[in-house]
């Protein structure tokens, strides 16, 4: 009853959000909703006692719960913006997270000092200042409204919604700017200014286009490289090793775990959540980074305890409190989404298909590191197409040559930062050892990408279709709960 009760809490609330997500619906209406299940409520639990009763009218509470909370999330525009949208305006504002560094300009996150409405706004800017994470600024330009934009495989990619789950409403730019003033919080403006010294001892020691990849693996720091590497890494369905998500850090996680598995269990496992805990610090423990380490410390324990059902109960539990926090990122957050699906796959998918490896060697923990990549690879290809449009042949060979060595490269990467920042001469030999393991993993993605039909492109790749294979893998991984459940 109380596992029922909680799916029933869970799910009703998800659905609620999901619902507001994609369909306007007046908050009369989702308070009616909520005095009907309170009522239906009461009458199974004080009269009837029937306790499919209980379960439905707490799902029918919860959910337009889940309504609401949406509801008040979604704010409309600031009046005494929308007016000016158009218009040469000055404002002053505080930069919110640290620069976007691209190869051409930068991107500055700004919230306005206008008390009555403060908002975000994105500046596009040239490279002709250091801004950094807390800086107070002038700035004046004209005001525009952030646009979607259409990707390299013809997908419409829903910017506005993805820049608005982080309360960014509108843009300049090039503006004129005026540096005031330096602040923020310190703790977060300190984990900043050490990610950039670390990088800055990684680049000393590793030339380009390695070092960017490093920062990619260690940092999620992909903003800075060129358009063909970055293409390279899309058709070779390797970009998620450079990406900012739970599709990379989970299963780097696991890996670490495996690397260290000759120690005994609880160090290996203390490892992979240290590693995790690196990750985050390094990457200035912004909230894409938290949700990620989430996710992949919910699949380290599953994977350590073998317990995936009781850690299956703790995932959706951490999903349903991420999206009552910001209810924007159940759809809008490709980070969250890519997350919580790589998740699943390393908790139920791994261990089920791992009888079909049993040929693959055992040394260097392979079979596990081949298994994981290859449940995480077939549970997220329906998203994938369905979300980015680019189907990758040889991604799978790609992986598996590529991310046997990521440990290691992570590892000789941290030393040669720590170590740079100490004494430069100790961080070269973990430099050389860093270049080499980078130098590899490029030229497998250089290699792969430049086979004739590497990749395709699958524009529009249909919603049903994603949500039916989502459907019978559901039944399949969890067919017989769900009939026990009723």
């Amino acid at each position: 009853m109380q596992d029922r009760v909680f799916y029933a809490i869970c799910f009703g609330f998800v659905l609620g959000v999901l619902l507001r997500s994609f369909i306007f619906v007046d908050i009369f209406i989702a308070i009616f909703i909520s005095v009907i299940g309170l009522a239906l409520f009461l009458f199974f639990t004080l009269i009837s006692k029937n306790k499919w009763g209980i379960i439905f009218s707490v799902f029918v509470l919860i959910f337009s719960l889940g309504i609401c909370r949406f509801h008040f999330a979604d704010k409309s525009a600031p009046y005494v913006f929308e007016i000016q949208v158009g218009k040469e305006i000055s404002l002053t504002g505080n930069i919110t997270d640290e620069p976007s560094i691209s190869e051409n300009s930068q991107r500055l996150t700004i919230k306005t000092n206008i008390e009555e409405e403060k908002t975000k706004i994105l500046l596009t800017v040239g490279f002709d200042e250091d801004f950094k994470y807390g800086d107070t600024i002038n700035f004046s330009g004209k005001l525009e409204k952030i646009d979607n934009f259409i990707t390299d495989q013809g997908k419409e990619f829903d910017y506005m919604n993805y820049l608005r789950k982080d309360g960014v409403l509108y843009s300049m730019y090039y503006p004129q700017i005026e540096l005031t003033s330096h602040g923020g919080n310190f703790i977060k403006r300190g984990l900043f200014s050490f990610k950039e010294k670390f990088l800055e001892k990684i680049n000393q020691n590793i030339p380009n286009p390695e070092s960017l990849l490093m920062g990619g693996l260690i940092l999620g720091e992909k903003s800075s490289f060129d358009k063909d590497l970055r293409q390279s890494f899309v058709d070779t369905g390797t970009i998620h090793i450079i990406a900012l998500s739970g599709y990379n850090v989970t299963i780097v996680a696991e890996w670490i775990m495996k690397v260290f598995s000759f120690l005994p269990h609880s160090w290996g496992f203390s490892f992979g959540i240290f590693g995790i805990f690196l990750f985050i610090i390094m990457s200035g423990a912004g909230s894409t980074a938290i949700r990620a380490g989430v996710m992949a410390t919910l699949a380290l324990i599953a994977r350590a305890t073998g317990r995936n059902y009781d850690v299956a109960r703790a995932l959706i539990l951490a999903g349903v409190v991420m999206i009552l926090i910001n209810p924007f990122i159940l759809v809008y957050d490709v980070s969250f989404q890519l997350s919580f699906i790589a998740t699943v796959a390393v908790i139920f998918i791994a261990p089920r298909i791992e009888k079909y490896f049993l040929w693959i060697t055992t040394r260097f923990q392979l079979r596990d590191i081949i298994t994981v990549t290859c449940a995480v690879y077939v549970f997220v290809l329906p998203f994938i197409l369905y979300k980015m449009g680019n189907l990758s042949l040889v991604a799978l060979p790609a992986n598996i040559l590529i991310l046997p060595f990521i440990p290691f490269t992570m590892f000789f990467g941290f030393m040669t930062g720590i170590f740079g920042s100490i004494f430069y001469v100790l961080a070269v030999p973990f430099g050389y050892l860093s270049y080499f393991l980078l130098h590899y993993e490029l030229l497998v993605v250089n290699f792969f990408a430049h086979l004739p039909f590497a990749s395709f492109t699958i524009p529009h790749f249909p919603l049903f279709i994603t949500l039916l294979i989502y459907a019978y893998f559901i039944y399949r991984l969890f067919g017989r709960n769900i009939k026990s459940f009723f």
